[in-house]
């Protein structure tokens, strides 16, 4: 029986992308007081940081209900489909436990299987991209969750910021929290591990976190593949992609774009870059 993978919008693939591979996205909230946005289709990346300097308050997000994802699983399974779903880290978002809850709520209508990626934005996206690419390849459901928890191990990601204020007020800081008192100017990187945020080191300008992304990149042999994702800094994204045209093929970088629910939560000028390092 043919395999559907579903995952939620902090994934940050774009529609392109999704579409390609047959991946069904279901959509975060975000709330700007008591209006509520669907993550990605009410509300552009774009729309969203035009928004945010005007907000009274900061605006906050949530997971998608149980039903929206029980609604995806009917639909696939009238498709004649078994569903796997992988979702951003239980550590950072309900949408876990709500992808989880929706299973119960079909009930035997249809075989779904949920994984905690413990995982979000790139790091997520690549490994959504290999269980999709396998599921287009004709792999069981069984094998395509092999091919998920063997991604999920290799995967790896850098992020850079230039400033922790949204992660710190957002409650998403995790053991990066450490990095809050320092000095002013110093740009930090940060990464996920165990499912939260983790510092990784701290520059002193954004060129040179620019240096380190691309260094990250470089430091593996080979890879399988690699994404670079931003808020509103296309221009980095693309002179880094430049340079990073010398170890992978241009053609064959995967351009994410950071959604407006993550944006909630990173600020408009992070910029990072995941890899999947081949076996």
């Amino acid at each position: 029986m043919a395999v559907a993978v579903v995952t939620d919008s902090t994934s940050d693939l774009t529609p392109r992308v999704a579409e390609e591979l047959d991946i069904t996205v279901v959509p975060l909230n975000v709330h700007f007081g008591t209006e509520t946005y669907k993550d990605g289709i009410d509300l552009s990346t774009e729309e969203f940081y035009s928004r945010l300097p005007l907000a009274k308050e900061l605006p906050t997000t949530s997971a998608p209900s149980p039903g929206e994802f029980a609604e995806v699983y009917e639909r696939l399974a009238r498709q004649g489909r078994e569903v796997l779903a992988i979702t951003i880290s239980s550590k950072l978002s309900a949408t876990y436990k709500a992808a989880v809850d929706a299973r119960e709520l079909v009930g035997g209508n249809c075989r779904v299987e949920v994984i905690d990626s413990l995982l979000a934005i790139g790091g997520l996206g690549l490994v959504v991209i290999a269980a999709a690419k396998a599921a287009k390849a004709g792999a069981s459901l069984e094998e395509v969750k092999r091919v998920v928890y063997d991604s999920m191990k290799r995967v790896d990601l850098r992020i850079a910021f230039d400033t922790l204020e949204y992660l710190q007020r957002g409650g998403r800081i995790g053991r990066a929290q450490a990095f809050l008192g320092s000095a002013l100017k110093l740009n930090p990187i940060l990464s996920l591990k165990d499912g939260i945020t983790v510092g990784v080191t701290r520059v002193r300008c954004r060129a040179k976190a620019l240096e380190h992304l691309r260094d990250f990149v470089f430091s593996f042999l080979d890879l399988e593949e690699l994404a670079i994702e931003d808020a509103m800094t296309p221009d980095e994204a693309d002179m880094l992609a430049r340079e990073l045209s010398t170890k992978f093929p241009r053609e064959r970088i995967r351009w994410l774009k950071i959604s407006p629910v993550v944006g909630t939560h990173v600020g408009p000028r992070v910029i990072g870059v995941a890899v999947l390092p081949a076996k």
